[in-house]
């Protein structure tokens, strides 16, 4: 089975957005440091663009998680594949993430990382399908509701694949 990729959002509808979100950061740090959580792998392309635009003090750290079940579906039984490498306690925590979809992964997530100890901590995802939503997630900066397609590019993968690609695409399989 082959597959097409169509253009959903532009390299530079994508850049665009990113920016405004860096600066919507910036302004709601104004006089503080960010600490930005990014969730492997698909997060990490988000995030380093995400942190050049921020013009307050930014830290970074990773975290790599799996959830068990289907592989279409996530069960929300999180396994830490890579924990953070840095405590929490008391700093202004952005978790970054790709995509929020059902949100029971990123449920779990946040309710582990909130027991640590953190001053704040808000949620940022590039895209969002909330008519997937079956946990209740709050999300404070979106890039893009998108509807319920399957996406990649920009950190998306399919396969492993098109993770690389400077656009939002839908995967079309023939």
């Amino acid at each position: 089975m082959a597959e097409r990729i169509r253009v959903m959002l532009t390299e530079e509808e994508v850049d665009t957005r990113i920016k405004e979100i860096g600066e919507q950061i910036s302004r709601d740090y104004a006089g503080r440091q960010v600490h930005l959580v990014c969730v492997l792998k698909g997060g990490s392309f988000f995030m380093c663009e995400l942190a050049k635009r921020i013009t307050v003090p930014v830290s970074l750290d990773f975290m790599s998680v799996s959830s068990y079940g289907s592989n279409t579906k996530s069960s929300g039984v999180v396994k830490i594949v890579k924990d953070l490498d840095e405590p929490l306690k008391d700093k202004d925590v952005i978790v970054v993430e790709d995509i929020v979809d059902s949100g029971r992964t990123l449920s779990y997530l946040l309710e582990l990382l909130g027991q640590r100890g953190p001053g704040s901590m808000k949620l940022c995802t590039l895209l969002d399908k909330p008519e997937r939503r079956v946990v209740d997630v709050k999300v404070d900066y979106t890039g893009f509701e998108i509807p319920d397609e399957f996406v990649v590019g920009y950190g998306l993968d399919y396969d492993q694949r098109y993770r690389n690609l400077p656009y939002i695409g839908v995967v079309e399989l023939d």
